[in-house]
């Protein structure tokens, strides 16, 4: 992760009380030094290192660091992550916030290498969505990337995505892309969601960049892409609503011939990933 997020480091350990930990203060002299192992107890793609060892250094940065493992590297059961050497309390009062970020950002990092397998040997890329934690979508999409996926927009205000409700305060398809041709720059695609067929070719009717199918089943969505990959072959295709992240639908869903699936459970969704610091 290139931009380590500091001042969010700060707010986390703040939250947490780190600086007036009771426990650890109470029962842990201020001269004890320890040293600590941060390990994995499952398989699967580690992200957040770089975040996690910074939290400890904002803590206190007598704290040394050998780290083990790189973000985005696979990982099995009982591998050693990171050594810590330091301070006691600090390792303590620091290692809740730490492991938050670590468990979070590699569960998402698992979960969505679990679904880029899953589409393997198709033309279906796996991307996130806007579906994310507050104040913590720049970790979380960095994790996707770690896992092999890729990201969508990083917020509004870099890709046009006309949706429901847009088409409806703009009183149709036609209306809301000729209206946002003409404030987006021309180098920015615009991508309409569709949820039935006749909406499919209403958008492109109206030249739009991208088509997204929308909670649609199979056989639906196999139809729109032949109509598509016939009448608009450059356009592409996205599938989203309500995919998740099981195996077999993931794979019916890419075998329809899709470009991308975006998948909202990879953020919203991934459960955490198990690791733990014990001490020496």
């Amino acid at each position: 992760m290139q931009h380590l997020p500091i001042e969010l480091i700060r707010q986390a350990l703040e939250e947490d009380g780190a600086l007036a930990d009771i426990t650890t203060l109470s029962t842990v002299s201020a001269e004890q030094q320890a040293e600590a192992s941060i390990v994995t107890h499952q398989a699967g793609v580690i992200a957040g290192v770089a975040v996690a060892a910074a939290t400890f250094r904002v803590l206190d940065e007598r704290i040394a660091i050998e780290q083990l493992c790189q973000d985005g590297a696979a990982v099995q059961r009982g591998d050693v992550v990171m050594r810590l050497r330091g301070p006691a309390r600090s390792l303590l009062s620091a290692e809740r916030v730490a492991l938050n970020f670590l468990g979070h950002l590699s569960g998402i990092a698992t979960v969505t290498a679990h679904c880029v397998r899953a589409v393997e040997g198709t033309r279906a890329r796996v991307l996130d969505t806007r579906k994310t934690t507050p104040g913590l979508r720049a970790l979380e999409k960095a994790a996707v990337r770690m896992g092999g996926g890729h990201n969508h927009r990083t917020g509004l205000h870099d890709g046009v995505l006309i949706k429901d409700n847009h088409i409806k305060a703009a009183g149709g398809i036609a209306q809301a892309v000729t209206a946002a041709r003409r404030l987006a720059p021309h180098l920015l695609k615009i991508e309409v969601e569709c949820e039935t067929l006749a909406e499919v070719e209403q958008a492109l009717e109206a030249s739009a960049d991208v088509v997204l199918l929308d909670n649609m089943d199979i056989e639906m969505m196999h139809n729109a892409v032949a109509f598509m990959r016939r009448q608009a072959p450059r356009v592409l295709i996205e599938a989203s609503g309500n995919i998740g992240t099981n195996v077999e639908r993931l794979r019916a869903v890419a075998a329809t011939g899709v470009d991308f699936i975006s998948l909202g459970a990879l953020t919203h969704s991934a459960p955490n990933f198990d690791v733990s610091l014990e001490f020496a």
